[in-house]
């Protein structure tokens, strides 16, 4: 039995928050896109409906990054961890069954918001219990588990797949509980994230900056959608490939989400947050686009990793960027991340319901992608806009 007043050991906090996000992310968001084809083909749901239930996710994502901090004001961090990871795994457990959209979509709604909550509350329930020197490492390693959930997904799924789709939601269901139980016990005990504090009512330093990274960061999730939701279904029914096939961008997807963080920290590095978040706008409208120009197993894959690659990769350049513009300012640091956080949740579910939508209507992938495209080609346009306006570069 675990003493709840000792402190945990650095490696359980870390294996505790990786956990937490390869469930809460990296299996609930993104193991349903290797299963949407099988849904289709399995005739569960119409292919229309199948792409409203990965959108369903993702606005159940904003829901939960939205109440995260109210949440953790009245109950402890750890409890509430626990409580959204079991969560999952009991929402993949209920649609083990045929049933309703009405059921599936509920269920795909509350995976997104057990979701939100944990990206929000993970890392600072963990790292204050991290020494200083070792919160980076610590950090890169509790976002690693996004990709590691997308790289199983893309191996775990299509060999439950050979048993059927019951045996699937009930085979992830049963590995959420598991990766739940391991971390259960590596939670700190007073683990209660700090509350930010409102912002102040003065005008933001940096504003139109912020203002720009704040669109530019809604924008940038738009483009990130089609390949979060449609690019397995894509292959697998767009190209007759075959689910095997779209698996295996899908496994190359989440290798890209696992080197993501870690490459774009060592970029920023060298060259700076500001030109290292425009460059990755440039890279990714081009790898989004791809697709549309040749469907070539290379392109497709070269399309896959840097796409992977920029899911979580964004997240560091973005934070980095905040501390750019307001520098020696923590507290208006942590507000102005607050507002971008919600920016990238709002545009991504926005987004998601758009591409559903005109999916639906179309019944063709490559407008998905060349709106993507052109989303992330905007977000870099009023990116430098804000710079060559600005009295100073930043």
């Amino acid at each position: 039995m675990t003493d709840p007043a000792r402190p945990r050991p650095v490696w359980r906090l870390t294996v505790a928050g990786l956990c937490a996000t390869l469930v809460g992310i990296g299996l609930a968001r993104f193991a349903y896109t290797p299963l949407l084809p099988a849904l289709i083909t399995g005739g569960w749901f119409p292919s229309s409906q199948a792409a409203y239930l990965g959108a369903a996710n993702l606005a159940g994502y904003l829901a939960g990054a939205l109440g995260a901090r109210p949440l953790a004001r009245r109950l402890p961090a750890r409890a509430i961890l626990r409580a959204m990871m079991g969560l999952v795994g009991v929402a993949f457990l209920a649609c083990a069954t045929p049933r309703s959209f009405s059921w599936f979509f509920l269920w795909r709604f509350v995976s997104g918001v057990a979701g939100g909550v944990v990206m929000v509350l993970a890392a600072p329930t963990v790292l204050p219990h991290v020494p200083a020197a070792r919160r980076g490492l610590a950090g890169g390693a509790i976002f690693t588990g996004v990709g590691l959930g997308i790289a199983a997904s893309g191996t775990v799924v299509p060999l439950l797949l050979e048993r059927g789709l019951a045996t699937t939601w009930n085979g992830l269901g049963v590995i959420s509980l598991v990766l739940t139980a391991l971390a259960w016990g590596g939670w700190p005990a007073d683990a209660t994230p700090a509350t930010p504090k409102p912002a102040p009512s003065r005008p933001a330093r940096g504003g139109a900056a912020l203002g720009a990274l704040y669109v530019g960061y809604a924008l940038n999730a738009a483009g990130l959608v089609p390949h979060m939701i449609f690019l397995v279904d894509f292959v697998v029914r767009g190209l007759g490939q075959g689910i095997a096939s779209g698996a295996r961008y899908w496994v190359l997807f989440g290798l890209g989400a696992v080197l993501g963080p870690m490459l774009a920290g060592a970029v920023a590095d060298r060259i700076g947050f500001g030109r290292a978040l425009r460059g990755a706008l440039a890279v990714q409208a081009a790898a989004v686009l791809l697709p549309t120009v040749s469907s070539a197993a290379l392109a497709l894959a070269v399309s896959s990793l840097v796409v992977g690659a920029a899911v979580p990769g964004i997240v560091p350049l973005v934070l980095g960027r905040v501390h750019e513009i307001l520098p020696g300012d923590p507290e208006g640091q942590h507000a102005a991340w607050s507002v971008t956080t919600m920016a990238f949740a709002l545009g991504q579910a926005a987004s998601a319901y758009g591409f559903s939508f005109l999916y639906a209507r179309s019944g063709d992938y490559h407008p998905l992608f060349s709106l993507a495209a052109a989303c992330l080609v905007l977000a870099l346009a009023i990116d430098l806009a804000a710079r060559l306006a600005a009295p100073r570069p930043i």
